[in-house]
């Protein structure tokens, strides 16, 4: 942990508990209503979208707004629906559908998968180098932590590769390819599956996503099949576009600092809002913006708080900057294009010995 800086980690602990037990007594009804609204929402953009891609042979502008339309109703399944629902967010409302136990995104990644690797590991272990995965996806070297090798010559073509393909990614990012295609085995987990089982769940989700958006849709569609199938790929393309820049610009800016194993054993509740602080920075942006992030452009307070629900973050964030001040810890907040270009600097600057 880094200790450079004289933090009163008792204090920040008692401070922030204290701004999450305010929220969660205010829970209820205005949040249930809010997440069942953006579900509304979402299936009537799908829906529109999916109909207009079929009347694109009358006027190509359809087309355009269909994929628009379904690139929007994929997002907010992404962003504001799945993955703040599978953090747990909306778990006290006992809904059947609306809980992190049986909710299944319209991705290709597994949602038990991702709550093994992103719920468990990245939000445990938040850029601890050899813990936490999410760290460069095991594609990108972003800090010296990681011995340089000839492939990060190249590492921003990765990254755009990554970007277009960002489902995909997500969904490969559990089953490392020496696990399971050549049977070694990773005893440091702090849970263990199956190949076979990572396997089938891989395979399985993808080919339902592949049947799905190129091959079910299209084929409805009859003869205007070629037009559907360029807009569920142009809708699904934009998808990943947004979510992985999004992500990136969440967890990889130039100011984001890393952690060794040995300097976070036996972590306080303190320290580990501290390296929370530290690991992760927020875009500023209106309130349209915040939504289609999945208020993911809050990527402090959601590290902070990951089971709170995310529409609750902006209200903290006065609260949560003000307890940073006082206690001399940087918050990480900027323009979308000052982070991005963060981003992309720091990916070039570790490409490089």
């Amino acid at each position: 942990m880094n200790t450079t800086k004289t933090v009163n980690y008792e204090k920040l602990a008692a401070q922030l508990d204290s701004v999450k037990a305010d929220v969660k007594s205010k829970l209820g009804e205005q949040d249930a209503k809010y997440i069942r609204r953006v579900i509304v929402c979402q299936r009537v953009f799908e829906w529109s979208g999916r109909i207009l891609l079929m009347l694109g042979f009358i006027q190509p502008v359809l087309w355009l707004v269909g994929v628009l339309s379904l690139a929007t109703a994929k997002i907010l399944d992404n962003m504001e629906i799945g993955h703040n629902v599978m953090h747990g967010q909306y778990d006290w409302m006992n809904d059947k559908y609306i809980n992190s136990r049986s909710y299944e995104w319209d991705i290709a990644c597994d949602g038990a998968s991702w709550n093994r690797v992103h719920n468990y590991e990245h939000h445990t272990y938040t850029n601890i180098i050899g813990k936490d995965r999410d760290f460069g996806y095991g594609l990108l070297r972003l800090s010296n932590d990681f011995r340089w090798r000839i492939k990060n010559l190249w590492q921003f073509v990765t990254y755009l590769l990554l970007s277009v393909l960002f489902q995909w990614g997500v969904s490969y990012h559990e089953m490392a390819a020496e696990r399971v295609f050549f049977g070694k085995k990773k005893d440091d987990r702090d849970y263990k599956v199956s190949h076979s089982e990572l396997k089938k769940r891989f395979f399985s989700k993808g080919a339902r996503q592949l049947v799905k958006d190129y091959l079910l849709f299209p084929m409805l569609a009859g003869p205007l099949f070629l037009w559907v199938l360029a807009g569920n790929l142009a809708a699904s393309l934009l998808r990943n576009l947004w979510t992985s820049t999004i992500i990136f610009c969440g967890h990889f800016t130039g100011e984001v600092e890393t952690f060794s194993q040995q300097d976070c054993e036996n972590e306080s509740q303190g320290q580990w809002y501290y390296r929370q602080a530290l690991g992760s920075s927020n875009i500023k942006g209106g309130n349209l913006f915040h939504v289609m992030t999945g208020h993911l452009s809050y990527q402090i307070e959601h590290h902070l708080f990951p089971d709170l629900p995310a529409k609750r973050y902006r209200e903290i964030a006065p609260k949560v900057q003000a307890i940073f001040k006082e206690h001399g810890i940087h918050y990480n907040t900027g323009g979308f294009f000052r982070q991005y270009f963060s981003v992309v600097k720091r990916i070039v600057r570790y490409s490089f010995p």
